[in-house]
């Protein structure tokens, strides 16, 4: 398992490696201390979530109160997404900016989100199904949402825009500027 950073702080790249045989497949993709060891972040997920979607559905961009927040462990396990991590902690060096991977089934690859950032995808095929292990409990109160089709975050999605499927709350979300404004946002956390 290599877990690599991306240029969010708190964002990493993990890529397994499966073992393949004539009976199948086998792969570790999720391992509490390699991800301790390789980026200091200690993910200790207390609920598992699955979401199934049909292609080009937009989810997101979705974020938690901190404290406690919601770090995020995803993976693809059937289909494919592409992902966007959002950085919309105040204060943070990478304010406002995000980036944005393909996790596949087929790669069995997955995304590490810290608590404070903001979380979306597109999925690529009819019938994705996304699976998240997360450090907090589902908390509708203190859930959250940046429209991800805020043009002054500029999203780039792997689609037209007309084609996306997008949930009426995600799409009545406030911009980030409005988010910022209204006081919704977490604070950037790093040194």
């Amino acid at each position: 398992m290599d877990i690599a950073p991306l240029g969010v702080p708190g964002s990493f790249l993990v890529t397994t490696t499966p073992f393949l045989d004539d009976r199948g497949e086998f792969v570790e993709w999720f391992r509490a201390d390699y991800l301790t060891q390789q980026t200091g972040l200690s993910l200790k997920p207390v609920q598992a979530n699955l979401s199934v979607s049909r292609q080009w559905t937009l989810r997101g961009i979705h974020y938690a109160d901190v404290p406690p927040g919601q770090a995020k462990y995803v993976m693809c396990a059937t289909g494919s997404i592409r992902d966007y991590v959002v950085d919309i902690r105040l204060g943070s060096p990478t304010f406002g900016q995000w980036e944005a991977v393909t996790l596949s089934a087929g790669e069995r690859n997955a995304l590490v989100l810290d608590v404070g950032l903001g979380h979306a995808f597109v999925a690529l095929e009819e019938g994705t199904t996304v699976t998240y292990l997360v450090s907090d409990v589902y908390k509708p109160h203190a859930e959250h949402a940046v429209n991800p089709l805020d043009p002054a975050l500029g999203l780039e999605f792997p689609t037209a825009v007309a084609n996306l499927l997008i949930s009426p709350k995600d799409h009545a979300a406030p911009t980030l500027e409005g988010a910022q404004q209204a006081g919704k946002l977490p604070m950037w956390q790093g040194g």
